[in-house]
């Protein structure tokens, strides 16, 4: 769910208007230059332009462009519209009171031209499917999907806080939070893939950091199921599969499978995982090109610069295990969420002193550059017998952590302060 505030909406409309008054051959180039020095407005007019073309095929007369419909004290259903808290491709999101339970919550409008859109509406129903049959404290809790005046929407725990995307506008995050950020990130992907759902759009702006130290996935729309383990009828799930050639995702976060339209799986996920803790530890955008295609050349054919040395506390084992999720073969990186969660918490877990090198955690393998001639020079027997002290103490704990796949609990230990696009 791409955040816009209602003020950056009227910057888009009025772009997206003159856009849609000039030829549709020049609407791109149009919207390029008056975006040029803004890649998030790029984006974020893109989105409905694309839309707009899509939804015109359909029709013999351009549909009217969405626009705000529901004030404070509108109704729908037992919901009570308190405000418009953002707008984007997707639709409008409000903030509403329930009146019946009492509680905040949030609702995402989807605007009446784009439910015409089969695609969009099913992306949109997929969402809200995907994300109700995932019960987990680290992925975005959906309450009801409803339909109002021919618009569909969805309604969702309220979240007070910003996305990453907005804490990366002020910098790298701190190793120590960002290593809890992403113990929850693997946490929530972990169940959501037990469940047999792979993300695929895993992103900053998918990621929402409440206040109280949280980190929550948002944003099913393009998440594939892999099995019919939601007890939702067969029709969905083929729904949701992807052709080959057909190309998902986001550009800079996309795996390399993704990038050639090939079939995805799980690790699709672990590959995004990777370019986010890339950013998270840097501000930098782990493959960013000059123009889309250069970056995705880069995931292709590149590897991202080294973060060793950029901050002390940033160690070659954690650039090793951001290198290993970064792996173009699949079969190279971690095999599952669950295996980052446990080399990054035997990273957390690892004395300070001792965290520049750290043996293989058991079960879990580490990737080939973690044992190195250096590693094993400098720690010999007695570090060895120190970490073997240390994962005697924990590994119960972990194993009760990671070891169901259906019953995941929360590995983060929440931090105490508030740590309150793009063409390429």
């Amino acid at each position: 769910m791409l955040k816009v505030k209602p003020e950056r909406w009227a910057q888009v409309r009025k772009i997206l208007d003159a856009a849609l008054e000039l030829p549709p051959e020049a609407r791109a180039a149009y919207v390029a230059r008056m975006c040029a020095t803004d890649p998030d407005l790029h984006r974020e007019v893109q989105s409905f332009l694309a839309a707009h073309d899509h939804a015109s095929d359909s029709f013999l007369e351009n549909p009217a462009l969405p626009s705000v419909t529901l004030g404070p004290g509108a109704r729908l259903g037992a919901y009570e519209i308190v405000e418009m808290v953002g707008a984007g491709g997707m639709g409008e999101v409000y903030r509403a009171r329930d009146t019946v339970l009492g509680r905040e919550v949030a609702i995402k409008v989807l605007p009446p031209i784009f439910s015409r859109d089969a695609d969009r509406l099913r992306r949109f129903e997929q969402e809200a499917c995907s994300a109700a049959a995932l019960n987990h404290p680290n992925i975005l809790a959906i309450h009801q999907l409803g339909s109002h005046d021919g618009a569909p929407y969805l309604v969702s725990e309220f979240l007070e806080g910003e996305t990453l995307r907005d804490r990366l506008e002020k910098g790298p995050v701190p190793v120590s939070s960002a290593l809890d950020y992403m113990l929850q990130l693997v946490n929530g992907l972990a169940a959501a893939h037990a469940k047999g759902i792979v993300h695929r759009d895993l992103k900053p702006d998918n990621l929402f950091l409440t206040n109280n130290g949280l980190l929550k996935i948002l944003d099913f729309g393009l998440a594939k199921l892999h099995r019919s383990e939601l007890g939702t009828p067969d029709a969905m799930t083929q729904g949701s599969s992807t052709l080959p050639g057909v190309v998902m995702g986001t550009v800079g976060y996309m795996s390399p499978e993704q990038v050639r339209g090939q079939q995805v799986d799980h690790r699709t996920d672990i590959f995004a995982l990777g370019a986010i803790f890339y950013e998270m530890l840097s501000a930098k955008r782990a493959f960013k090109g000059t123009t889309p295609a250069d970056t995705l050349t880069a995931i292709l054919m590149h590897d991202p610069p080294s973060l060793t040395g950029t901050s002390p506390n940033i160690t070659p084992p954690l650039d090793r295990i951001i290198r290993r999720c970064l792996e173009k073969d699949a079969n190279e990186r971690f095999q599952s969420a669950k295996e980052v969660g446990f080399a990054l918490k035997a990273l957390s877990d690892a004395p300070v002193a001792l965290r520049a090198d750290f043996p293989k955690a058991p079960g879990v393998p580490l990737p080939r550059q973690l044992i190195t001639k250096q590693t094993l020079s400098l720690t010999g027997l007695a570090l060895l017998a120190v970490f073997a002290l240390v994962f005697a103490a924990n590994l119960g704990g972990l194993r009760d952590r990671f070891g169901g796949a259906g019953h995941i609990q929360s590995l983060a230990v929440l931090p105490l302060a508030n740590l309150s696009g793009d063409p390429a």
